[in-house]
């Protein structure tokens, strides 16, 4: 998530990358954890992952435990940080040279900076279990051809809404186009509902709904080759700009959305799982996050795509999203991929069951309960196109000026062709 998560903001600066001064060699996993065996013959590595939410909050650490008893010749040292901690410190630690053995990913462009600085461990060759893990959930961590992260997690962005509160509201179905979304905005105004919940203060949920009116506006297309040309200034995006401040203009955020948080008290999370808003668009993780920060919604929570743009050319089918994965230090010992295998593959029905993932293996599908993790894993099976996060996608100073300069127009600080100009320098100068 944001994990779950979910959630990927402010990770890798380039300059971190090109600033290490410790030859690889000599750079051992993060919380003095080198993998080498110890006296005893006892293999030690650490283990960063973001899991201080349920279910992995509690989970986590039972596979890890699990593992162990198995094999009492290893250790593991983990460190489970909230997101944006996360983030700051493997930060720090990549600067130094001492990245962990094995530490969160969300792939795209940011690992790609990792790879191509010689940080992490190429897992193609040792991966002989990838025919078992479904494409999508591979392709993040996927650099021309080779793989480099082993992924736990895979879904989409979509909106999360209160039955209750649409009901009282007189909605009787989630709109399929923006021109209804909006009117849906406007009856549960009306109604004395908040229509949506924003953590305006962590920047990258705002960054979900430019991002998508981008894809239905302009099609998946034009973000491809606007990463390529470096130019984000073509009117689809500024329409999608347009779009948003059109949503923005109806003033459907909670109070004091400025200044909250995600998965913080009375944030994002708690205000939906609360009844305080009728929706939030978020990833696969927000019903647990939801229940975590809040009372949770259960049978009244319901799950709908994002919606289609008349005019555009982004299809209902191409979906954005991500999940999460575990990138291996250059040198990491086999042990911690072993240790993967185990998480991922012998732990598959347990991060199913525990509601707060979506399978990476392939056919575990069929195991779903929840009705609305089975409607985000079916949108996923059609999929006729997928886009990762771009504040993942792109490079680290490009996907941050995306979450910024979208913020910025949330605020009513930029215009639509201001966050296009933004992005485009940002991409620039990348």
């Amino acid at each position: 998530m944001a994990s779950t998560l979910p959630s990927r903001r402010r990770f890798l600066a380039l300059s971190a990358l090109t600033a290490l001064s410790v030859p690889l060699a000599a750079a051992c996993g993060a919380d003095d954890s080198d993998g080498d065996p110890a006296a005893d013959g006892k293999v030690t590595f650490a283990w960063w992952n973001i899991a201080t939410t349920e279910p992995g909050k509690s989970l986590f650490p039972q596979i890890a435990s699990a593992f162990m008893a198995a094999h009492p010749n290893i250790g593991i040292e983990t460190t489970s940080l909230e997101n944006e901690a996360f983030k700051s410190k493997l930060t720090a630690t990549t600067a130094s040279g001492q990245l962990p053995d094995v530490f969160q990913t969300w792939g795209g462009g940011v690992l790609r900076q990792q790879v191509d600085a010689g940080l992490v461990e190429d897992l193609t060759d040792a991966l002989g279990w990838s025919s078992e893990l479904t494409p999508v959930s591979l392709q993040p961590y996927q650099v021309e051809g080779r793989t480099y992260a082993v992924p736990y997690d895979i879904g989409m962005v979509g909106f999360w809404y209160n039955k209750k509160l649409f009901a009282r509201a007189g909605i009787t179905a989630p709109p399929a186009t923006w021109a209804a979304f909006l009117d849906v905005v406007r009856k549960l105004k009306a109604a004395g509902v908040t229509p949506i919940a924003l953590a305006g203060k962590e920047k990258w949920p705002g960054h979900y709904y430019w991002a998508y009116l981008a894809m239905r506006v302009a099609g998946l297309p034009a973000l491809q080759r606007a990463a390529t040309t470096k130019d984000f200034t073509g009117p689809g995006f500024v329409r999608a700009g347009t779009h948003l401040k059109e949503l923005v203009d109806l003033q459907p955020f909670q109070t004091a959305f400025l200044g909250a948080g995600y998965g913080s008290p009375g944030g994002q999370a708690a205000t939906m799982g609360n009844g305080k808003a009728a929706m939030e668009l978020m990833g696969q993780w927000a019903p647990s996050v939801q229940q975590d920060a809040g009372a949770g919604l259960g049978a009244d929570l319901g799950f709908f795509p994002f919606p289609t743009v008349d005019g555009g050319v982004g299809r209902a089918t191409e979906v954005f999203g991500g999940g999460g994965g575990f990138a291996l230090r250059k040198g990491a010992p086999k042990e911690a991929l072993d240790f993967l295998r185990f998480f991922v593959l012998d732990n598959q029905s347990k991060l199913l069951a525990s509601n707060g993932y979506l399978p990476v293996v392939k056919g575990a599908e069929r195991r779903l309960t929840d009705a609305n993790k089975k409607v985000v894993a079916d949108s996923l099976v059609k999929a006729t196109g997928f886009q990762l996060f771009l504040d993942q996608a792109y490079p680290p100073a490009v996907g941050q000026e995306v979450n910024d300069s979208v913020a910025d127009l949330i605020a009513g600080k930029k215009t639509p062709e201001q966050v296009t100009r933004s992005i485009t320098e940002a991409a620039k100068g990348a």
